[in-house]
């Protein structure tokens, strides 16, 4: 019986997926010329979070501190990555972002495609060349005031604990003057099936938005000083 019912899960999961290309899609052409953000495209992922996050029972999810985003500020978005369900969840703080993802999800069929359409930024790991171009787009996205998120790890951590940050996004918030806006993920890692698609357990996730982080005071030499604070904080929220 479960393996019946996690086979409904996926295939309403993929479904609904397939749903939000069709209408970001839509909404990219028929809003072309006056939609250059690709604003409401984006914002179709709202719903596709929503419906997907509440009608899996297997997961049980808590958003806290919503409060803490002010939807008239620009952020450097910056999270911990436990897993694929991380992308999913992030959708539910409904904020206007940029993703920086590896150029592999871009070719996921559907989900993938909507990253293409909404003008996500497209990482190719090991190419110097691509780390500068999505750094230089990023800074173009928070000057035309859309927020950009990063995984400051670079890569999924496997343990309990958070990988090692990387600089770029804690640079391009100074450089740029924009607040840092953390976000803690807990919980995740264990929301998809390993080695299966059964569910058969109840995962417990939460996505905790921090206050943001003023860097106007800041020179270039303050990256590694705020990569810290930033990291103290994300790691001192319970799961």
């Amino acid at each position: 019986m479960k393996q019946l019912f996690s086979m409904v899960i996926w295939v309403f999961g993929i479904f609904l997926t397939i749903l939000l290309y069709l209408a970001v899609l839509f909404f990219v052409i028929t809003l072309y010329p006056i939609d250059k953000k690709r604003k409401v495209a984006h914002a179709q992922c709202y719903w596709w979070s929503d419906i997907l996050t509440h009608f899996n029972p297997y997961w049980k999810i808590r958003i806290n501190g919503l409060e803490n985003i002010d939807k008239k500020k620009t952020y450097v978005i910056v999270a911990n990555h436990e897993s694929l369900v991380d992308i999913i969840i992030l959708y539910r703080i409904k904020t206007q972002f940029k993703w920086v993802a590896k150029e592999s999800l871009f070719k996921v069929p559907f989900i993938g495609w909507c990253l293409s359409l909404t003008k996500h930024i497209k990482l190719e790991r090991g190419e110097f060349s691509s780390i500068k171009k999505v750094y230089r787009i990023a800074a173009q996205w928070l000057r035309r005031d859309i927020s950009v998120l990063f995984f400051p790890e670079g890569t999924r951590s496997e343990t309990g604990g958070m990988n090692e940050f990387q600089n770029g996004a804690f640079k391009l918030a100074i450089k740029e003057k924009r607040p840092i806006l953390p976000i803690r993920l807990t919980g995740t890692r264990d929301a998809i099936p390993k080695g299966g698609r059964r569910f058969s357990a109840n995962i417990y996730c939460a996505l905790t938005v921090l206050p943001a982080i003023d860097t106007s005071g800041l020179g270039s030499g303050d990256f590694e000083k705020l990569k810290d604070e930033v990291r103290s904080k994300l790691e001192a929220v319970s799961a």
